[in-house]
């Protein structure tokens, strides 16, 4: 996953849904990171991103309920 997310990270890249808990463990080992720095020239510009990890499983749903009242007004 790391290999393929590099490219598209411009911002804080967030890591959530049930594919965190998965991986936690690739994050955690440095595995992920590796990957996903691993990707010249772009290197130092992938350094400067923060990735992060959501492991609260209703993440989601609350997203869902924040955006509904934003376009409720």
């Amino acid at each position: 996953m790391g290999r393929t997310w590099g490219p598209t990270a411009m911002e804080d890249q967030y890591i959530g849904g049930g594919i965190a808990p998965k991986i936690l463990p690739a994050i955690e080992s440095g595995r992920f990171m590796t990957a996903f720095l691993d990707k010249e020239p772009m290197v130092d510009l992938l350094r400067t991103i923060p990735v992060r990890v959501i492991l609260n499983s209703s993440a989601g749903l609350l997203g869902a309920a924040v955006r509904a009242s934003v376009l409720e007004g």
